[in-house]
């Protein structure tokens, strides 16, 4: 199906309805034969705690680019057809997807849309695509979000909840878990209020607190905004390393159910830190960590493609890596007490960051700080 025209002005005017039918073979289909799509194959997900090879891809604010430069309503994403090819030449090396927020940067034009979906289709026909809610998709004056600003161009979130399946568990508010094999995701919506007594803090406390660290080891969360750490200069410009209010009320949750990775997209670099416990590091080693779980690792995995981020001068302590330039990240568990953490460029595909976590489930289940487990699904 073809539209025979886009509204210059996008989704928020007079929808055009008019369509037409191409096909190649008009004949075949009048006598009612059989027209063959392309066939697609795909993979069963792991069931939950599984113990196989898991392999999962994390990357924010790709954006999307016309190979010849035309069509281009925001010419602004120059990194993310060399992403996309990454991805799409590596396909028999990874299982899922998951794209954190700002994917094809419409801001209202439906034809964006098209001209992203077609350019991950590679990858989304043959994998599971999941996706997170970003301030282009979702923000817009009185429509309920935290945000009261213009940037997805009217969309509210419709398209990105329409050209997506994920799972159907507060599905308007765009908040979700997804368990596969020894991972559990928690995916927040930045775009709606995350602090202590909404509803969206509630679900993100069940989620945590309702996994099985002994046969899903492998717990992260992930949202569009940096609600954790970044040295972005413009958080600093705003005497901050976060968004406003960002882990005021998270942190305490991510400590006390042991958060292994919190994933962030929406500043356009990439940046990884320390072990973090009360904004502390809390473990001297850059690329192996074993033993007794007592913080979590904060990345900023937002240069999928969109227009790169300036850092701030100074690097904080807890900044361990960080790199202005386009990339994407993998996880690689490996087994139940084996993990495997890559950024890798999108120029050329190879790793520039990298760590590794080996321990056992009762590693997290110890008693650190003020954090103890008095009971847990695992005993």
């Amino acid at each position: 199906m073809e539209r025979s025209r886009v509204h210059p002005h996008g989704v928020h005017e007079e929808p055009v309805a008019q369509q037409r039918v191409l096909l190649q073979d008009r004949a075949r289909a009048l006598r009612r034969s059989v027209v063959w799509a392309k066939p697609y194959t795909f993979r069963a997900p792991p069931t939950p705690g599984q113990n196989s090879l898991q392999r999962i891809i994390v990357f924010g604010d790709m954006g999307k680019a016309e190979r010849d430069g035309s069509n281009e309503f925001a010419n602004y994403q120059p990194g993310s057809l060399n992403t996309t090819d990454r991805l799409i030449e590596d396909l028999d090396n990874y299982d899922i997807v998951f794209h954190i927020g700002d994917m094809p940067y419409a801001n209202g034009y439906l034809s964006q849309w098209d001209q992203f979906t077609a350019q991950v289709a590679p990858i989304s026909a043959k994998k599971p695509y999941m996706v997170a809610s970003g301030n282009h998709e979702r923000d817009w004056p009185n429509t309920g979000g935290f945000f009261d600003v213009k940037d997805s161009g009217g969309e509210c979130g419709v398209p990105a909840e329409t050209m997506y399946y994920y799972p159907a568990e507060n599905r308007a508010n765009f908040w979700y878990k997804v368990d596969y094999g020894m991972f559990r995701f928690c995916v927040g919506d930045s775009e709606h209020d995350w602090r202590e007594g909404t509803p969206q803090y509630k679900f993100i406390e069940e989620c945590l607190s309702t996994v099985d660290r002994k046969h899903q080891p492998w717990l992260i969360f992930t949202a569009h905004r940096v609600l954790g750490y970044s040295s972005n200069s413009w958080y600093a410009d705003q005497g901050s390393f976060e968004e406003p209010e960002g882990r005021e009320s998270l942190q305490k949750l991510w400590q006390r159910y042991r958060v292994d990775i919190a994933y962030f997209g929406h500043v356009h670099n990439y940046e990884r830190t320390c072990p973090l416990y009360q904004s502390q590091c809390v473990n001297a080693d850059k690329t192996h960590y074993s033993g007794t779980m007592n913080g979590t690792i904060f990345v900023v995995a937002g240069g999928g493609g969109s227009h790169l981020s300036s850092y701030t001068t100074a690097i904080p302590k807890w900044s361990i890596f960080r790199d202005h330039d386009y990339g994407f990240t993998k996880l690689t568990a490996f087994n139940h007490s084996s993990l495997l953490f890559e950024y890798m460029k999108s120029s050329d595909g190879k790793v520039y960051d990298s760590f590794t976590i080996h321990r056992d489930y009762r590693d997290v289940l110890s008693c650190v700080h003020d954090s103890c487990f008095p009971t847990t699904l695992a005993s």
